[in-house]
């Protein structure tokens, strides 16, 4: 399906596409401009890695709202016109029941070997009594994580009871797998993932695959592959029981538009036009309102058929958003406050900051639904069949809490509602908002100090005050976010085109909410990313790496707060290693690195670049000289082990150790360069003649050892082989000449014949790559036309692809398909064109 956004909302009257009219006392918002891409995933709430929600299909009300993972945060829309109710956000679903549990809701039992058993291993009647008795799931350290496994491949055989009655239900398979999966019902393939990762994956099964389980016992087994990094294996059975959806009817959506900071939908119903603005004011010039746990989703409704027409809004939200696993209890409550529903909910355990790892959601802190008490606006918490059918019924619902809750939801379903009842509405819009809020009392724990979210640093503010301000703040709020965008929009328009400003809009939330704003006990700023579906780490130097264009385009201090913490690290003597660590942790537990390996040149010369970056954009040396002896130790290293990289990992590392990395080589030599300039602004006149000079002279070297005739090679040593030289866009920013402009012309043209439908490959390995990488591989190109050749199979993927999460900056060029990652900040070094754009203009 491919939307020309706001073609049909002009076609129907709305008039023309300026960002603010009239919505009588309110103001109406429409966006800064089309952007026509599709996007992937489209970002609805994105405060932080825990608090996001996305919708993962092309209309609002195809799916559930989703939280960034995949898990369920459902969240409904409903518009009542006339008497119909129309569904425009989110999908009902039946409440489902586990009958053959997972690991989240309860540990279960099975056989498993390390070792490669015999061809029969996956039949009934293999005798497995020679394996190891364990207990699900299994994988590397986590919560649910019974049983370690610590090397590449796993074999697991469960037995499983099915009473005679579930055969006439509605089962559906779970399973969750990292990374590859064969697994087996009765000693048939039900699955085979191939190369792949994936949580909570739903199989119906139907037909041929029911007809393999029988009344009582029955062996699912279970091998899984992973060849690096983190491990896991679980699978268990739900059954799906009959359903009648509330809202059956859904709206029709005519429009989605992502811009920088908000998405729009445009929805007809009933002879009414429906505008739903989804805000999220990530603007960084203000990182109290950047750091603020509050969105909001404004709705503006029209008449478009000339007629008069009675309307109300409603929307609900359940205690999901505020949960890990559906079987977690909870409470919830509606908060006592004059101008605000506040509705609120959480888990009743509470353990803050009790669990750390990848594919996890918060369970400690409350989530909140708000909006301001007007007349006809009312509020309700209680099961979600009375509450939906109180609005069905009289358009309002009795602003009451039901204390009769059990708190487990995952029976039957709660939900928080607000709904507004706009009465007669002809041509002249009718605006609200409501807003969605997160409270996590602690956000992160760094090296045993719990620490609170930036907007509460100090302990002196609330989040009823925050959602207060919010309120009185909402018009102002939304006038800035719209003004960014449209600044944004054009920048980017200017700088790489049409289509390269619509990726910039589509990763602006992902990039920034994939961190989390803290300030450390000293009052620094730590700006810790996530790995999202990658490894879980906290603050990874190759993730802030990437990442950071975006940040050295709108706020240095942000670009700073994604290296202080690596920096304290090895000031305080607790990294001791002559180069950088990889990270501090664990998502969100900062204690100390916990990825398996080091990537020594790699985040050496990350922090490097990074540094000299941030001290070329400030104009002054002041954060380089306070970190002045470890970035030395760090050039030091790089200078004895950076021309030709021993075997080790680069951020490139799903890819593997290897040795004589040539792309690895070329971080080196520009992170010593970029020592010698910060040592030249500091009048460190010997030192930076020292360090330039040997930079200078490694990349002759480089060029002699790398050449391979049209291009240059992947590794030193093999000859017929290339990569992407993304790291040498550096030395065009820090204008350091170290490669001569024939070498990029060199690669850059070689690039141009490698090129598959979605997109340059990483190198000529494999055909899948890193859209990243080839946004900075884009930079150096002087031609436009060049640069475009590289940038368009990019969009293309993004808007084409069948992978619908908040993309994937790991995809196959020929499928274009995800091939592991996703929503994470690393689509922060889309920016790197404006970031060159600001540095060459300086």
């Amino acid at each position: 399906m491919k939307f020309k956004h706001y073609a049909k909302h002009l076609a129907i009257g709305i008039g023309a596409l300026l960002w603010l009219t009239s919505c009588g006392s309110d103001k109406y918002y429409t966006p800064a401009q089309v952007n026509d891409l599709r996007a992937p995933a489209y970002p609805l709430i994105t405060i932080d890695p825990y608090t996001s929600a996305w919708s993962m299909a092309d209309n609002l009300y195809d799916l559930p709202v989703k939280h960034w993972t995949g898990h369920d945060f459902p969240m409904l829309g409903i518009i009542k016109v006339d008497g119909e109710c129309y569904r425009f956000m989110g999908n009902e679903k039946a409440v489902m029941k586990q009958v053959v549990n997972t690991a989240d809701k309860a540990p279960w039992k099975g056989n498993y070997t390390f070792e490669k058993p015999a061809s029969e291993w996956m039949n009934p009647d293999f005798n497995d009594s020679a394996w190891k008795k364990g207990t699900g799931a299994f994988g590397t350290p986590a919560k649910t994580v019974k049983t370690d496994w610590p090397g590449t491949d796993i074999w697991v055989r469960r037995t499983i009871e099915i009473e005679p009655e579930l055969l006439t239900k509605d089962l559906i398979l779970e399973y969750s797998h990292d990374d590859n999966l064969e697994l087996y019902i009765n000693g048939k393939e039900v699955v085979n993932t191939g190369n792949a990762c994936a949580m909570k994956q739903m199989k119906p099964l139907t037909g041929e695959l029911k007809a393999l389980l029988k009344p009582g016992k029955n062996i699912i087994a279970a091998h899984c592959k992973n060849p690096v990094g983190g491990a896991y294996l679980d699978f268990g059975i739900w059954e799906k029981p009959e359903f009648t959806p509330v809202f059956p009817m859904a709206a029709k959506q005519v429009s989605a538009n992502v811009m920088p900071t908000q998405t729009y939908y445009a929805f007809e119903c009933g002879g009414v036009l429906l505008d739903v603005i989804f805000t999220s004011p990530l603007l960084m010039d203000d990182l109290d309102l950047l750091s603020r746990p509050v969105n909001y989703i404004t709705y503006q409704v029209k008449s478009v058929d000339g007629k008069s027409h009675d309307v109300a809004v409603y929307f609900d939200a359940t205690p999901q958003w505020a949960q890990d696993r559906i079987y977690q209890p909870v409470t919830s409550s509606m908060e006592p406050d004059e101008k605000l529903f506040v509705l609120k909910t959480g888990t009743k355990e509470q353990d803050v900051l009790g669990q750390k790892g990848d594919d996890v959601r918060i369970d400690w802190g409350y989530f909140y639904l708000s909006g301001e008490k007007k007349q006809n606006r009312t509020a309700q918490i209680g099961r979600a069949a009375v509450v939906q059918e109180a609005f069905v019924k009289n358009s309002a619902l009795d602003n009451s809490a039901d204390e009769t809750l059990t708190g487990d939801i995952s029976e039957e379903m709660e939900v928080l509602a607000i709904s507004d009842n706009l009465q007669k509405v002809g041509e002249k819009p009718v605006c609200g908002y409501i807003m969605v809020g997160y409270d996590d009392r602690y956000s992160i724990q760094y090296f045993g100090e719990n620490l609170l979210p930036y907007w509460n640093r100090k302990g002196d503010k609330t989040i009823m005050g925050e959602l207060s301000s919010a309120a009185q703040d909402y018009t102002p709020v939304m006038d800035k976010c719209a003004a960014f965008d449209k600044d944004l929009m054009k920048r980017a328009s200017e700088v790489g085109g049409e289509k390269y400003a619509d990726l910039c809009a589509l990763v602006y939330r992902q990039a920034i909410s994939a961190h989390k704003l803290v300030e450390d006990k000293k009052g620094e700023l730590l700006f810790l990313s996530k790995e999202n579906f990658s490894n879980g780490s906290i603050g990874t130097v190759d993730i802030s790496y990437p990442s950071i264009p975006l940040f050295l385009v709108y706020n240095t201090d942000l670009a700073k707060g994604l290296m202080n913490h690596i920096f304290y690290y090895s000031e305080s003597g607790k990294w001791n290693k002559p180069f950088a660590a990889h990270d501090v942790g664990t998502y969100p537990m900062a204690n100390g690195q916990t990825y398996g390996g080091d990537m020594p040149v790699e985040e050496s010369g990350n922090m490097l670049i990074m540094t000299t970056a941030v001290t070329l954009i400030d104009g002054n040396t002041d954060y380089a000289e306070k970190h002045w002896d470890v970035l030395t130790t760090w050039a030091n290293y790089l200078l004895e082990n950076g021309l030709d990289p021993e075997n080790q990992l680069c951020t490139d590392d799903f890819a593997g150790h290897f040795a004589h990395n040539v792309n690895l080589s070329v971080k080196a030599i520009v992170g010593i360069s970029g020592y010698a300039k910060m040592a030249d602004l500091m009048g460190k006149k010997e030192i930076s003649e020292k360090y330039m000079t040997a930079a200078k002279e490694m990349a002759r070297k480089w060029e002699e050892m790398a050449n391979d005739g049209d291009h240059y090679r992947l590794t030193f040593d093999k000859p017929n082989t290339w990569s992407q030289k993304y790291n040498m866009v550096w030395d065009k920013l820090f204008e350091t000449g170290l490669f001569p402009e024939y070498i990029y012309k060199k690669e850059l043209a070689y690039y141009l014949s490698k090129q598959n439908k979605y997109g340059l490959p990483l190198d000529n390995r494999r055909d899948y790559t890193k859209s990243d990488w080839i946004l900075w591989t884009a930079t150096m190109a002087e031609e436009a036309d060049t640069f475009n050749a590289l940038v368009d199979p990019v969009w293309l993927y993004a808007n084409e692809t069948t992978s619908r999460v908040p993309i994937s900056d790991w995809h196959e060029t020929i499928l274009g398909t995800q091939h592991g990652f996703q929503a994470r900040s690393v689509v922060g070094g889309y920016y790197m064109p404006i970031l060159k754009e600001k540095m060459l203009k300086k």
